[in-house]
């Protein structure tokens, strides 16, 4: 198999990654020969896949992480720097999608999707930013979705408020940032994963695994979009990439 000079043995940190995009992704950059640290709530299914990723002949150490706590996100990257010494990757793809119309008064859920979708990416840019600053390069790659670019009613406003919040605060780090260091937003449609299983609302549960079902393309076509604008030389930065199943409208 070929190996990208773009990507070969850079440390790439993966939030999200028990499943679905996350899952993906480090399958597919572990192929390409980067050095993996695998985050999410979940240790036994980064376990398994830390197993299944060195049997093929990858590097990769497993933390245990719930984005939404500051503490454990620094961790991680503290974990990171003691095990690779450098953070050459920092991909936040860590997210829930409880949907339900406003007028159900989903408090909780609204305040677990801000948690997660928002505080995750911030706490994300606040562990890696200051060792992506000393070396002088970086690279940030925030998980949005088509619903931060038009507004996903009448039940995803509050997820689509929180992915227009990650767009912003992208955009806003990309102009912020130190010398060498890169941010690229990448906004997916419909894309197989456990996100669409994120919704207590019965109407909306089922609604979304319809949409799903009719439109939904591999979580492997996010993976290739990620690894895209890694391997990108140096001096260029792929600032946002779009990618729907081509059957989705929205």
């Amino acid at each position: 198999m070929s190996v990208s000079n773009g990507i070969q043995g850079k440390v790439v940190v993966i939030t999200g990654a028990s499943s679905g995009l996350g899952e993906a992704t480090a399958r597919h950059l572990a192929a390409r020969g980067a050095r993996l640290v695998l985050a999410a709530r979940r240790a036994d299914r980064l376990a398994a896949l830390q197993a299944e990723l060195a049997a093929g002949g990858a590097e990769a150490l497993v933390v245990a992480t719930d984005v939404a706590d500051a503490a454990q996100v620094q961790a991680l990257a503290d974990q990171t720097l003691a095990r690779f010494g450098r953070i050459d990757v920092w991909v936040n793809n860590a997210g829930i999608m409880p949907l339900a119309p406003l007028a159900q008064r989903k408090v909780d859920e609204w305040s677990r999707m801000i948690d997660v979708n928002v505080k995750g990416v911030l706490h994300g840019i606040a562990a890696a930013l200051p060792a992506m600053t000393a070396q002088k390069s970086g690279h940030f790659i925030n998980i949005a979705s088509v619903a931060g670019l038009k507004l996903f009613t009448p039940i995803g406003t509050v997820y689509s408020a929180t992915k227009f919040a990650v767009r912003a605060l992208s955009e806003g780090l990309r102009a912020e940032a130190p010398e060498g260091v890169r941010t690229t937003i990448v906004s997916p449609g419909a894309v197989e994963s456990e996100l669409k299983l994120g919704s207590s609302d019965p109407g909306s549960a089922e609604g979304v695994k319809a949409f799903y079902e009719a439109n939904q393309i591999p979580a492997d076509s996010v993976a290739r979009a990620i690894a895209y604008a890694i391997e990108q030389p140096a001096d260029v930065d792929i600032n946002e990439i779009v990618l729907r199943p081509t059957v989705q409208d929205f």
